[in-house]
């Protein structure tokens, strides 16, 4: 069980790695929210899944701190993606502001 455990923990920390990669290599706010949030939560989900196969004891509390990445990640990415748009505006090359009358 545990080889399984370090084999999740193994995936969990090279999307971790691809994420802090992403968050240097794109090139605004937003493709880099979308890579610091979707690929580091899959990473710390992969992790914590990796935990639970090392030490099965630890599930229920483990379990919790998986389900609290899944609720504040998106929720924090969101937040971030309203305020960076309410200060800057989006510079995209279409011209188009679809949330300009949502202000």
């Amino acid at each position: 069980m545990s080889s399984i455990g370090f084999i999740f923990i193994f995936l969990g920390i090279l999307f971790l790695i691809l994420s802090s990669i992403g968050l240097l290599r794109m090139p605004d706010t937003l493709t880099r929210m979308h890579a610091g949030t979707k690929a580091s939560t899959l990473g710390s989900l992969l992790v914590i899944v990796g935990a639970i196969f090392i030490e099965p004891t630890l599930w229920f509390k483990l379990s919790l701190l998986g389900f609290f990445l899944l609720i504040t990640n998106p929720l924090s990415s969101s937040i971030l993606a309203r305020s960076t748009y309410l200060k800057f505006g989006f510079l995209n090359k279409s011209g188009i502001d679809d949330l300009k009358d949502n202000k």
